[in-house]
């Protein structure tokens, strides 16, 4: 025969248990509140021309297209860091610094436009900007652009196999044409895709809880679809920034100190954080979106370290394409 005592360990145990039970987040009901808004991302476009995203590819990384030929996209936007270079503000050719943080490449033709203002409307468009930025890549028009991979000994051929309806394939808008052919095969599917493709075993308890706090927060009104952000134009609450941000593209008032809202995509990887590059870890990040934009308190430790494990849930490898050079 049992002891009191022992019936009332059983019973305490039990109890304990079925708390834990109720404390488990249920997979299946986060997921179809997240598809109200979030979504998983696409595929490689597989209309997407191999010559043309073999020519980008080779462009991304060549120095040539610098006026000092020390510089390549891949200076900024490093793929084997998950597209960033670390830093607060990009140096340029010349080592002087650029005034807004250079953001991540991967996943970023998903977005409504491009650069922190929007003033490109695709990654095409955007791909020829820094090259002719002075503080950037420097290269002073685009004749010099062309006039360098001209000389050289395989551009002229890849250009003809990229654009082979051109009469004169090998022109700067070219150029831009094909950076943003490579850029759009730079996806990087991870665990919160699985999730909301339908695996269970995708998140861990830590990461479903962030996920109901990142719904819970509202947080997913702005980093919402496939990039999770990237859609939305919106002010920058609580900070004073002497960045006219989206004004400067559009000279409406009510755009001063507006910046396209980030992907979250990897965005465990892709710090420093904000247009200037201004927070320096994602734990503080997240502290000042809670603050302003959720209009919450600072959440407790247990509940930041889930929402930072959800982020974290939102990287995938890059190892395939930071070996592409």
């Amino acid at each position: 025969m049992p002891t009191r005592r022992t019936e009332l360990l059983l019973v305490c145990s039990l109890f304990t248990s079925l708390l834990a039970c109720t404390d488990e987040p249920d997979a299946t009901a986060l997921r179809a509140e997240a598809l109200g808004h979030l979504a998983p991302l696409p595929t490689v476009d597989p209309d997407l021309p191999a010559p043309r995203v073999e020519l980008g590819r080779a462009l991304y990384f060549e120095k040539a297209l610098s006026r000092s030929g020390t510089l390549s996209c891949n200076g900024c936007h490093d793929l084997a860091r998950h597209g960033v270079d670390g830093e607060a503000t990009s140096p340029g050719f010349a080592s002087e610094r650029g005034g807004r943080n250079s953001p991540t490449t991967f996943n970023a033709f998903l977005h409504v436009a491009q650069f922190w203002d929007g003033r490109a409307a695709t990654v095409e468009e955007q791909a020829t900007g820094p090259i002719l930025n002075p503080v950037e890549m420097g290269m002073p028009d685009a004749a010099t652009v062309e006039a360098t991979l001209a000389a050289s000994a395989k551009y002229p051929g890849l250009f003809a196999a990229a654009f082979p309806d051109d009469a004169a394939p090998l022109t700067l808008a070219n150029v831009g044409r094909a950076i943003g052919a490579f850029e759009r095969t730079l996806l990087t599917p991870a665990p919160i895709d699985d999730f909301l493709r339908g695996d269970d075993e995708a998140l861990d308890a830590a990461e479903l809880r962030g996920l109901g706090l990142f719904l819970e927060l509202g947080c997913d009104g702005c980093h919402d679809g496939a990039a999770l952000g990237g859609g939305q134009f919106r002010p920058l609450l609580g900070r004073m920034t002497p960045d006219a941000g989206r004004f400067a593209v559009t000279g409406d008032e009510r755009d001063r100190g507006v910046f396209k809202v980030p992907g979250l995509r990897n965005v465990a990887e892709t710090g420093p954080y904000l247009h200037d590059g201004s927070i320096a870890t994602l734990a503080e990040a997240v502290d000042l979106m809670v603050e302003h934009h959720a209009e919450r308190r600072p959440l407790e430790a247990d509940a930041r370290a889930d929402l930072l494990a959800f982020l974290a849930a939102l990287s995938g490898p890059v190892d395939e394409f930071a070996a592409a050079q």
